[in-house]
């Protein structure tokens, strides 16, 4: 995201380099079901990325499953 001239145009670069922190399993079902546009564009925050209904539902399956070591 960071190359792309949109992105540098819209964000500084410590906004750039801003992430949120989520498990493995939960950035997994984030990146199956959006893009990376999408998610830069649209659902760019924790509080965004909470209120979408289908990633709630992925969120909350993650959470009751066995952690692997």
């Amino acid at each position: 995201m960071h190359r792309r001239a949109w992105f540098r145009r819209h964000y500084s670069k410590e906004q750039l380099n801003a992430g949120v922190m989520v498990c493995r399993g939960c950035h997994t079902g984030i990146h199956k079901r959006y893009d990376e546009m999408t998610l830069g564009k649209q659902l760019n925050t924790l509080e965004r990325l909470l209120a979408d209904p289908g990633l709630m539902q992925h969120f909350t399956w993650v959470s009751k499953q066995r952690e692997r070591s």
